[in-house]
């Protein structure tokens, strides 16, 4: 699961000058552009590291072992239980996260040479503004700025949720189930987009900045 990350400023995308910023003061945010039209194209190692700051973000293993909690108490993978199936869910959830964010982010990005990260709209109205959040799961930028068909989050996600039938259990393989894992990944870096494209309109009003 990719989690969200602070947004990388279009004057200095580095990726340093932006650690500090969180959604909500906790949420590692290193995948966004405010500043859209002035941002420089992206080079193959911001994309890796981007990806490895949205994996390896203290705050992230948290919220892994919250998905590894919910997994829990909702008895997936059934013969996973106690403390032993807690530990093997949190590790799935963490390869999940792992493969997903490395292949959508960095990987699959540098190989068809597409911009991955999320450029915040900033205007319009609600709707208008929602629909475009939504709408970057199906389109992504190119290398040259163009609009272009999203097989960064797409193509990175079925590939994701295809290599991990290599390490959940037999009964979780099945395509069906495969196909549910991507459905959620997709749907969960959706409403990601959605919080990073009106983050910037809470900041302002909570904290005047």
């Amino acid at each position: 699961m990719t989690f969200f990350a602070a947004p990388l400023r279009a004057q200095d995308t580095s990726t340093d000058a932006s650690q500090s910023q969180r959604i909500l003061g906790v949420l590692p945010n290193f995948g966004t552009v405010e500043n859209a039209p002035a941002a420089p194209p992206i080079t193959t190692s911001q994309r890796f590291r981007i990806a490895s700051l949205n994996t390896f973000d203290p705050f992230v293993y948290p919220f892994v072992g919250l998905t590894a909690g919910l997994a829990d108490l909702q008895r997936q993978e059934g013969n996973w239980r106690g403390a032993v199936g807690y530990s093997q869910h949190y590790a799935v959830a963490f390869a999940d996260n792992t493969i997903g964010n490395m292949l959508t982010t960095a990987v699959v990005p540098t190989l068809v040479n597409q911009d991955h990260r999320y450029f915040v709209l900033g205007k319009g109205g609600l709707w208008h503004r929602a629909g475009y959040a939504a709408s970057r799961s199906l389109v992504t930028r190119g290398a040259n700025g163009q609009h272009q068909f999203n097989i960064s989050e797409l193509g990175g996600n079925a590939l994701a949720a295809g290599l991990s039938n290599l390490y959940y259990p037999a009964e979780a393989r099945s395509l069906n189930a495969t196909l549910q894992r991507f459905q959620t990944q997709v749907m969960w870096d959706t409403l990601a987009n959605e919080l990073k494209e009106f983050w910037p309109d809470i900041r302002r009003t909570l904290l005047h900045r």
